[in-house]
């Protein structure tokens, strides 16, 4: 059975910083392209970053230079390190594995993030 199970959400000032991770069991971090998405409310959910297994990582332009997202296989968590929060990253962030033809393809049950300005 494949879990994934974020974590690091919470109230964080604008400019400040903040660590998610997704704990992944059932499925290998390395073997999927992992993503994080975000969901604000009233909005649709939107895709943020994303490592696929050779390492090349991608960023949301509306996130490059804040966000880095990277995984550690021995632990098989997924992380998402955000800094300079702004208020409009406030939203719920959803770790995401999918295969390429996205014949698999996991959600985690999200966490909140909150940027006060």
């Amino acid at each position: 059975q494949v879990q994934l199970v974020e974590s690091g959400g919470g109230l964080v000032q604008a400019g400040g910083s903040r660590r998610l991770s997704c704990a992944a069991s059932g499925i290998s971090v390395d073997s999927y392209h992992m993503n994080w998405f975000r969901q604000a409310p009233g909005q649709v959910r939107e895709w943020v970053a994303s490592i696929i297994p050779d390492g090349t990582a991608n960023v949301n332009y509306s996130a490059t230079g804040r966000f880095t997202i990277t995984r550690d296989s021995a632990k098989n968590i997924l992380y998402l390190q955000m800094n300079s929060l702004k208020p409009e990253d406030t939203a719920v962030y959803y770790c995401n594995a999918r295969t390429p033809s996205h014949s698999d393809d996991y959600w985690g049950q999200g966490t909140q993030v909150t940027v006060s300005s």
